[in-house]
């Protein structure tokens, strides 16, 4: 099954997502609407959302209450990137100017919260109150593992376990999140809740190494940012860590966590020395190491098109190219 298969599984219910996510937004706000439209269509594969509307239909989910579900995750998902942008003071994303690059700081902090809001609003449709726990502290955790890397993740070199709680809470909590309520809301028994709770975290985790690993090895203009931008900002990423355990002292590294910002020549020549010496192909046997364990957890659920589609997400995850 190939990746637009399974996505296909779920076309016609990610329509109603987005609606669902449209919906109220340029009733109340019209700046914020066309702010909403612009994020939604500038680019992705909805694949957390996508996540969530699959792991509902193992059980008995209410329609409606799964679509706003979906929309809750994803929602939550845009509305980080949004706050993400101001704290990176990025101007770009995937080759489109920012909200952050046109709005002023205070009004795009402030369309960030409520999109956050508009979030809960929708998770709360649910009904659900572990789901809607579940939801609260995902965001607790998001906003957690943001500052705690502004305020000790920045100008050293992370250990493995601290790299591996950071994507955790940037990233894989609300992959996790998206597929254990989505298992809560299906009625699951809780033994096949939590495999689709270590599903989504496994997947998450591999989802955003290979964001890490594309960082060094993707094309400027289907990144839409500079190669190695999160080297540049001082954010040491798995293929940095791997290089640097035979190299911890290169001067380059060395300068960039010192705050010093070396010319482009310089990390170009960085980037050509991570990609040369095997720490990219290790990265990514890490990812793939993540990814057999999300395929692992799926085990306890019933063989259906499903789980066949999850399973097919999972290859996906390590084989895409931006």
């Amino acid at each position: 099954m190939t990746t637009i298969t399974a996505l296909e599984l779920v076309h016609d219910d990610l329509k109603r997502v987005e609606e669902k996510m449209r919906g109220g937004v340029a009733v109340h706000y019209e700046q914020l609407g066309m702010v909403l439209d612009h994020l939604l269509n500038s680019g992705g594969k909805r694949l957390r959302p996508a996540l969530v509307l699959m792991a509902t239909r193992f059980g008995a989910a209410d329609y409606e209450k799964s679509i706003a579900l979906a929309a809750a995750v994803e929602m939550l998902h845009t509305a980080t990137l949004v706050h993400d942008d101001v704290v990176d003071n990025a101007l770009v994303r995937r080759g489109n100017p920012t909200l952050n690059a046109t709005w002023p700081r205070g009004a795009t902090i402030l369309a960030g919260d409520y999109l956050f809001a508009r979030a809960a609003n929708l998770a709360a449709e649910t009904e659900n109150v572990r789901i809607i726990s579940i939801f609260s502290n995902t965001l607790m955790v998001i906003c957690g593992g943001e500052l705690d890397q502004i305020f000790s993740g920045f100008g050293r070199t992370p250990t493995l376990d601290e790299y591996h709680r950071r994507i955790y809470a940037k990233t894989a909590s609300l992959f996790a999140a998206g597929t254990e309520t989505g298992a809560i809301l299906s009625g699951l028994p809780e033994a096949q809740v939590q495999a689709l709770r270590e599903y989504g975290h496994h997947l998450g985790m591999a989802f955003q190494i290979l964001d890490d690993v594309l960082d060094f090895t993707g094309d400027q203009a289907k990144l839409g940012k500079p190669v190695a931008n999160d080297l540049r900002h001082g954010i040491i990423t798995l293929p940095v860590i791997l290089f640097l355990e035979n190299r911890p002292d290169h001067p380059t590294i060395e300068r960039i966590l010192a705050r010093e910002t070396p010319e482009d020549s310089e990390i170009m020549a960085v980037v050509d020395e991570i990609r040369a010496s095997g720490a990219v192909e290790a990265a990514v046997d890490r990812a793939r190491q993540f990814t057999a364990q999300a395929a692992e957890a799926l085990r306890l659920l019933p063989d259906n098109p499903y789980r066949r589609a999850m399973q097919s997400l999972a290859h996906f995850v390590v084989e895409r190219s931006v």
